[in-house]
């Protein structure tokens, strides 16, 4: 019998480095290897498609253990990212890349039924229109994905950020939508969150995960919801963004969004203090939730 899952997190794996100004560290990264790992310890069941080399199969072999499910396709090499960190602002960085993986395209899902599908790309060109398309034509899926992967353009080796010129033709097909701050801004041209959440809910998406170096703002049915981050200290913040909407978008499948955005907020804070994807226990986020959230 076919399996059937909760949500499927869609994109390319990245080999990091990244570089702080006390440290160099080398880590297997990728939105869907964070956010399947968040979705997975929140009980869901929990697929990854995406592209890599072989020599980095233990970052499937990770996800696997973890009770996630992984549709691999093998490429020459993996999508080979470098982070800089030039000071203590978590938000500035800088970002280049030596390798790529190429496109995740729609037939990568042929055979994988999900109630949720998550684009999480790193740059432009990994997952492209044609997918979101097709990903509309199932029946009742919900359809998230973070604006990273669109707004970041590779030149030469350098990530730049470019006008996104698809937007609102890709938006179109999305009822989640993750961005930051900083992306929100170049995008909609509004330094203001709660503007910018409603531009992007202008073009379609009736959710918006909004995040920010403090917290996160949900903007759903035309209503506001804002969660701070409690994370001790920020030895995590690579895949920041991608834990948050993985959470998200696995507790939204059961839960209204003001809920959905709480666990998230919680989920990402305990994340944020450790280097690498989400660990903890669903016991774990709860006490979390009452200690730090419930007044």
């Amino acid at each position: 019998m076919q399996k059937v899952y909760d949500v499927v997190f869609a994109g390319n794996y990245t080999k990091d480095t990244i570089v702080t100004p006390t440290e160099t560290r080398y880590v297997d990264g990728g939105a869907v290897n964070y956010a399947a790992h968040a979705a997975v310890r929140l009980g869901l069941k929990t697929a990854v498609v995406t592209r890599l080399a072989h020599e980095d199969k233990r970052m499937i072999d990770h996800l696997e253990q973890a009770g996630v499910d992984c549709f691999p396709e093998y490429t020459p090499v993996s999508t080979l990212m470098k982070l800089e960190y030039k000071t203590s602002n978590v938000d500035q960085r800088t970002l280049s890349v030596t390798g790529l993986a190429g496109t995740v395209a729609p037939e990568q899902m042929d055979g994988v039924e999900t109630r949720a599908v998550v684009v999480g790309s790193s740059l432009r060109g990994e997952v492209e229109l044609e997918f979101f398309k097709a990903m509309r034509m199932r029946p009742g899926i919900l359809i998230g994905a973070d604006v990273q992967g669109f707004v970041r353009v590779l030149r030469g080796q350098s990530l730049v950020y470019e006008p996104w010129d698809e937007m609102q033709a890709v938006l179109s097909h999305v009822d989640i939508l993750k961005s930051d701050a900083v992306e929100a801004e170049f995008l909609t041209g509004e330094k203001d969150i709660f503007k910018a959440a409603r531009f992007y809910s202008s073009l379609g998406p009736r959710e918006i995960v909004l995040t920010h170096s403090q917290g996160v703002l949900i903007h759903a049915d035309g209503k506001d919801y804002e969660y701070p981050f409690f994370p001790g200290d920020v030895n995590g913040r690579s895949g920041r963004g991608d834990t948050c909407l993985g959470s998200y978008a696995a507790v939204r499948l059961s839960q209204p969004p003001a809920v959905a955005g709480l666990w998230a907020a919680a989920v990402t804070s305990l994340k944020l203090q450790k280097l690498g994807p989400f660990s903890l226990s669903l016991a774990d986020v709860q006490a979390f939730i009452i200690s730090h959230y419930v007044s």
